[in-house]
């Protein structure tokens, strides 16, 4: 795969790219509910959201990593949110401010290389950026500030394991398999 970008400006083809990646994101999006109203559902209940939330940021660094260009995170996140929304996502217009709050530090993750390297380093940014950001979000958002200590740390254990294999390890591998199998 490779780390430099080789060119500044969009093309057309990263528009298209970009909306395929949003567009099957957003429906896997919407389709994830069902698992997350599942856990929801149990006694497991305050854990459900920091279990399947790895699935829910994967468009950002995606993008990112396919795109290679500033903005892609942010952009790839935010529009599959958008195409979440119109599925009749149970949040509805919840789901533009969770586009952003994800893709935004799935964005920082290149960002802090100045977008010169698009590599593994970059992305494990990223999901550093991504759960801690997130987990922020959602002290206040979810009400997670009404939680005892041990209970956030272990919601924090489990939210970064999360983001970490489904938007870290399986976004690399799905990026490594489209470079071999040169779509990108």
């Amino acid at each position: 795969m490779s780390n430099t970008n080789k060119t500044t400006g969009w093309q057309v083809r990263d528009v298209i790219y970009l909306a395929i990646i949003a567009i099957f994101f957003g429906v896997i999006y919407q389709l994830w509910s069902l698992p997350y109203t599942l856990i929801a559902a149990t006694p497991l209940k305050p854990f459900a959201n920091d279990l399947t939330i790895g699935v829910w940021v994967m468009a950002g660094p995606l993008a990112s990593l396919i795109i290679k260009k500033p903005g892609a995170g942010l952009l790839g996140e935010v529009i599959a949110a958008t195409v979440e929304m119109f599925l009749f996502s149970q949040w509805g217009v919840l789901n533009l401010i969770s586009g952003f709050i994800q893709g935004a530090p799935a964005e920082l993750g290149f960002t802090v290389t100045g977008y010169h390297t698009w590599s593994k380093r970059n992305l494990f940014l990223s999901t550093i950026f991504m759960t801690i950001i997130t987990f922020i979000w959602d002290l206040f958002q979810n009400g997670y500030l009404a939680y005892q200590l041990s209970l956030l740390i272990s919601l924090f254990i489990i939210r970064f394991l999360s983001i970490g294999f489904f938007a870290g390890v399986l976004v690399y591998l799905i990026a490594k398999m489209l470079h071999q199998a040169g779509l990108r």
